[in-house]
């Protein structure tokens, strides 16, 4: 009895064996890796994220030398990594671009007013120029002035056209080549489940390119496309939060535990940005955020699975797809005569704003009066449709 007793204490005094990176085998092993599960240390981790977005660029052709290149920056932590990385990548492998930061102020407040503050100070420390945009300029509303008129439930499909459509303004203003976004793995994997769940067929067929907008007004590149958002928050973290990091499953859990670390290579984001936005806390991309979270629970690899099932889809012929056009009203790309933005637009502005959302032929017969009186010219004032004539 006492020998066990006394081998039971030999055992509980025997140090925990020490796992070494997977990958150097000499550091000590200071995270799980969400994406393939390996046991690395923070050096490796550190050079395996950024050497797989190299791969990525290269491999994909993204950007010729010489090319302007505006980065979508929110402040938030994708955009945030994603242009230290840019910058750092472009110095490292001499890719030869010139890069901008290229912001939207929506105008939210309590929220968008603490990511351009953070925006503004990566253009001083990564010295890359900034350029903001803001809806109010652009459009003549903010997002506060259109939910206060609209509330709670439509006001998404509002701010996503209209900041779709401000991108590529700040971008021709800019002359930029190409825009880059930091939509990340888990970005594309709810929208590729999002579009199957809404038979949206025609957005299905090219929400996984890597590139999007070539026949548009200016190309949008997403380098983060097979990069897990976990990844991204644990790049600027310091060693002492990475493991504790790794084991966090549920999305608010583990944003919300590295809201006060400190942090690396002078990567700050805006501590709001880690949220959801404010106006959006019904949105039905939640759900399908919620659900590929549980799945990478359960099967980390299911975030690229699902990415790889878009990318193999293949669209029937018979399948009839929209033919792009240009807005008669503002000349913005569009598949109708007037683009969504004018369509919204004209709602807010005659204080109908539901009548922007889905269809109604009374607001098609006042868009044709309007076109036959305005002989199909296109250089509107902004505030009315967002031309995109400079």
């Amino acid at each position: 009895m006492a020998t066990a007793a006394a081998d039971a204490d030999t055992t509980a005094a025997k140090p925990k064996s020490v796992r070494s990176c997977t990958i150097c085998k000499s550091r000590r092993a200071a995270l799980k890796r969400p994406k393939t599960l390996e046991q690395i240390c923070k050096e490796c981790f550190y050079s395996v994220f950024e050497d797989e977005i190299h791969r990525v660029i290269v491999d994909n052709h993204l950007f010729k030398r010489g090319e302007r290149v505006a980065i979508g920056a929110s402040g938030g932590k994708d955009s945030t990594v994603l242009a230290y990385v840019m910058s750092e990548l472009n110095r490292r492998h001499d890719y030869g671009l010139d890069l901008f930061l290229l912001s939207v102020d929506e105008g939210i407040t309590g929220y968008r007013d603490d990511s351009l503050e953070t925006v503004k100070r990566n253009e001083i420390q990564y010295g890359v120029p900034l350029k903001v945009v803001s809806y109010k300029e652009l459009y003549g509303w903010t997002m506060d002035e259109i939910v206060k008129l609209i509330g709670l439930k439509n006001n998404c499909t509002f701010c996503g056209v209209f900041r779709r459509q401000a991108l590529d303004r700040g971008a021709a203003l800019l002359k930029v080549d190409k825009v880059v976004t930091g939509h990340n793995a888990d970005d594309i994997a709810e929208t590729v489940l999002l579009n199957i769940l809404r038979g949206d067929i025609a957005r299905l067929s090219r929400c996984t390119s890597i590139t999007t907008g070539e026949d548009g007004p200016i190309p949008r590149c997403k380098p983060f496309k097979y990069t897990y958002e976990k990844e991204i928050v644990i790049y600027p973290c310091s060693m002492n939060t990475l493991t504790h990091s790794s084991r966090m499953h549920t999305s608010n859990d583990w944003i919300t535990s590295l809201l006060s670390v400190s942090f690396n290579f002078n990567i700050r984001c805006s501590s709001t940005s880690l949220y959801f936005c404010i106006y959006s806390p019904n949105a039905y991309r939640g759900f399908a955020r919620e659900f590929i979270k549980d799945l990478e629970r359960i099967r980390p690899r299911a975030i690229l699975d699902i990415i790889k099932s878009g990318e193999d889809f293949r669209i029937s012929t018979s399948t009839k797809m929209p033919e792009q056009g240009n807005c008669e009203r503002c000349g913005y790309i569009s598949s109708q005569k007037w683009c969504k933005a004018c369509v919204l637009l004209e709602g807010l502005n005659r204080g109908l704003p539901k009548l922007g959302i889905g269809r109604s032929r009374g607001l098609d017969n006042d868009r044709n009066k309007d076109t036959k009186q305005t002989n199909g010219e296109k250089n509107i004032q902004s505030k009315q449709c967002g031309t995109l004539d400079f």
